[in-house]
């Protein structure tokens, strides 16, 4: 007795595809009688090769170390996007043949179960060795063994679900089309059918899903912005919102904004690591709650920060924040002893939400918190006598140099009208990030570009190391941005759906197996994946800048007396290794 195999998807149809007969049950009204008969859980032999490969790409190296369940998913994901590439590929490659879905015997299916079991064995090993050889190069220790074993678990899981719900997708299609053939023709209804579809669909996400989503996950998230972090202390000192005589309640600040005004090297630190008298820093804070908009938080943020004394300082650095209103406390602390206290910091928090989730719906508010806050500063900034001004610095990291650099239009721009900015793991949307890399000097890497021969803005992935052009004089303002090789976010692009990025056409970065290679739609997904930040990885790798910025911060600023022996020392400091 011979089994059939499951029959032919066809892109739009609900089972086997065959030759509608004229006045046969083919007609509109069968297409749901089909999508009833048809078994879910049944695939089509075009899709399973589809899946097969896709599954099988997603074993290659990408940027980070991965556990076996996350990588579980990622292969679950992708076979659903190659079991839609196969189903598709087959329907094009029928219609142009003009024939008819295949029943495909058993003993295809039996040769395709051969297959699929000795490449996925194969691929499985290959990926576990290059998974191995990344940690090796990260120092990331081994994955556990429970989670290699539920890698296969957990793709199925995410497989059958992605397609289960693309055919609910098809099967709503079919009901529509349905009722509109009985007001019309059949092409009619089909094509009309697949419009109501698609415009819901496309509403749905966009409209009430984003929204919905969106909306629930910030309330929740503003949740924790009302607790506070056990080493963050409201400060008795007047220099720090929240503090005595400041204009901004300690309540108001977030849980961020609290860690920003609540921590920090006490004037002892400094003084014991200068070896001289030191300033207690000034920090200046609104949080999401202290106003009611970016703008008026901006302006209540540097009043804060001029009742503090913040403009008589002698630097004062604007920061750009993550969505929670984050700044990397290793960043402002390095600054403050770097300039033995005497500096004044200003940032506001414009949402609740966590950063990878605001890089996908917070910039339109990151973008309009980092030119007001800016905007505000400098206004103040400029109407002191020029003799008296402090230098003006601006930082962001992730999304908040994309917040902090909003405020700018160039090159020329920064130049003019600031003392030095140093941005670090800047999405590659930011379009300041892209000018200086679209715009760079003919030879210089993607990675590393060198602009206009580096006399304002240059590129390091590690800043303690010489920094091209070795030999270019580097005068007046200095910009600099930190990127690794192996942060997925600096990396990130649509553009990697079709196209090879150049820094996967050039000598792979420090951190990045040479094996890493672009493969359409899956690099894509592989990054996207990467910037869950599946694995812990040591400061210098991913999207881990703090003991970068040590250096950075002295080559911005240029203190007086700076050696590696401090740089060092600052490290043991900042961020013990």
């Amino acid at each position: 007795m011979t089994t059939t195999a499951p029959p032919e998807e066809a892109v739009g149809t609900g089972g086997p595809e065959r030759p509608a007969l004229s006045g046969s049950a083919e007609a509109v009204g069968a297409g749901p009688a089909r999508t009833r008969r048809h078994r879910w859980f049944r695939y089509t032999l075009p899709g399973a090769y589809g899946a097969l490969l896709f599954i099988c790409l997603s074993f290659t190296p990408s940027l980070l170390p991965r556990p076996g369940t996350f990588q579980g998913f990622v292969c679950g994901v992708n076979g659903a996007i190659g079991y839609a590439a196969g189903v598709l590929a087959a329907f094009v490659w029928r219609s142009f043949a003009d024939r008819p879905a295949r029943t495909p015997s058993t003993r295809s299916w039996q040769i395709f179960a051969g297959v699929a079991g000795a490449v996925l064995i194969i691929s499985y090993l290959f990926g576990l060795r290059w998974q191995t050889r990344l940690r090796d190069l990260m120092q990331v220790p081994g994955d556990a063994i429970g989670s290699q074993l539920l890698l296969p678990l957990v793709a199925v899981v995410f497989f059958v679900a992605l397609i289960a719900a693309a055919r609910g997708v098809r099967t709503l299609y079919h009901w529509v089309s349905e009722r509109l053939g009985r007001w019309m023709g059949r092409s009619a209804a089909r094509g009309l059918g697949w419009v109501v579809v698609a415009a819901a669909a496309l509403l749905l996400v966009n409209g009430v899903l984003v929204d919905g989503i969106v909306s629930t996950a910030d309330r929740v998230f503003s949740v924790k912005d009302r607790s506070t972090n056990e080493d963050a202390v409201q400060p008795d000192t007047t220099l720090r919102s929240g503090g005595p005589g400041s204009l901004i309640s300690w309540d108001s600040l977030g849980y961020q904004g609290r860690n920003f005004t609540g921590q920090g090297p006490t004037v002892g630190q400094i003084s014991s690591f200068t070896g001289t008298a030191a300033l207690e820093p000034i920090r200046a804070y609104a949080g999401f709650d202290s106003a009611e908009d970016v703008e008026r938080r901006a302006v209540l943020a540097v009043d804060d920060l001029e009742r503090a004394g913040g403009f008589d300082r002698a630097y004062l650095l604007v920061a750009g924040t993550t969505g929670t209103g984050w700044v990397d406390p290793g960043a402002l602390a390095s600054l403050e002893y770097e300039t033995g206290g005497d500096v004044a910091s200003v940032a506001i928090q414009y949402s609740h939400l966590p950063s990878w989730l605001s890089f996908l719906v917070d910039q339109v508010r990151a973008r309009q918190a980092g030119r007001a806050l800016f905007d505000t500063v400098y206004e103040r900034w400029n109407n002191l006598p020029a003799e008296t001004r402090p230098k003006l610095l601006v930082f962001g990291e992730s999304l908040g140099s994309f917040s902090a650099d909003a405020a700018f239009s160039g090159e020329a721009d920064l130049r003019n009208r600031t003392d030095g900015a140093l941005f670090a793991g800047a999405p590659n949307f930011n379009p300041m990030l892209r000018e200086f890399t679209d715009g760079r000097d003919a030879g210089s890497p993607q990675i590393e570009p060198v602009f206009r021969d580096g006399r304002t803005v240059r590129f390091s992935s590690d800043p303690g190391a010489p920094i091209t052009p070795e030999s270019a004089p580097w005068n007046g303002t200095h910009v600099l941005y930190l990127q690794h090789p192996s942060d997925p976010v600096s990396w990130w692009s649509t553009d990697l759906i079709t196209g090879r990025p150049d820094w996967l056409r050039e000598q792979r970065g420090r951190d990045v197996l040479d094996e890493m290679t672009w493969i359409p739609v899956v690099t894509f997904w592989q990054l996207t994946a990467d910037m869950l930040e599946p694995v812990d990885v040591p400061a210098g790798h991913g999207h881990r800048y703090t003991r970068e910025y040590i250096d950075a911060w002295a080559l911005i600023l240029e203190p007086e007396g700076w050696t590696a022996e401090k740089a060092e020392q600052l490290r043991d400091i900042i961020a013990p290794a």
